[in-house]
């Protein structure tokens, strides 16, 4: 969710390399960009099996060279928190809105994605600084390459557009934080009124752990 001036009326889309969010704690991430051979040589490469974390976790546990480099290459996991199949649970739990000129507004985000209010979730003022924070849980296996892509509508015209690299997360009890770019609204008659949203959070599997549809204003000030 984010908008720029509406006057210039252009569109953005862009994807932000890994490493500018702010994190509660270091992960481990990378960001490839392949080039035709290596995208050839991908075709003809053949994986092995998944396997689950927790196997491969205590698989040669009693081996401290390779249980250190497990680490490394892992981070701590939380046993707790690994289940024995292969696939991640990332629960997405809330959208924490931050602004200088106001307190923070907490919003507790549905399973369905579907704010159940019948009015907009939330307002923004006009010409004011935000920052959107994203809290969320992971579970079961690493998800690797966490990524945030949101579209804006306004009156059934496209005004803006986003993709953002969160990063690759293990499994852990206490949740992530995830601060994102901070942004500003614009400013004027023209853009006050109501936009549509829709966002998802997918991993680099494609996988679809969240879709966001909701409603928001911009006003000339705060509710």
């Amino acid at each position: 969710m984010g908008l720029k001036d509406e006057d210039k009326k252009i569109e953005k889309s862009s994807e932000e390399p890994m490493g500018h969010g702010t994190l509660s704690r270091n992960n481990s991430h990378s960001s490839l960009s392949p080039t035709e051979d290596d995208e050839d040589e991908d075709k003809n490469l053949e994986l092995g099996p998944m396997i689950a974390l927790r196997e491969q976790l205590e698989k040669d546990k009693d081996d401290e060279s390779l249980r250190r480099w497990k680490e490394q290459l892992l981070g701590i996991v939380d046993l707790e928190e690994v289940g024995e199949t292969t696939d991640p649970v990332v629960k997405i739990m809330n959208l924490t809105i931050r602004s200088p000129d106001r307190d923070d507004m907490v919003l507790t985000i549905p399973e369905n994605g579907k704010p159940t209010s019948k009015g907009p979730w939330f307002t923004l003022k006009e010409g004011s600084k935000y920052t959107l924070v994203f809290t969320f849980r992971v579970n079961n296996n690493i998800v690797s390459g966490l990524r945030y892509s949101n579209t804006v509508w306004k009156t059934g015209i496209k005004v803006y557009s986003r993709k953002q690299i969160l990063g690759t997360f293990s499994p852990q009890a206490e949740p992530y934080n995830h601060v994102m770019f901070e942004e500003s609204t614009p400013s004027g008659m023209l853009v006050r009124g109501s936009y549509s949203v829709k966002s998802k959070f997918v991993d680099d599997d494609n996988k679809c752990y969240l879709e966001n549809n909701y409603t928001f204003d911009i006003r000339k000030n705060w509710l």
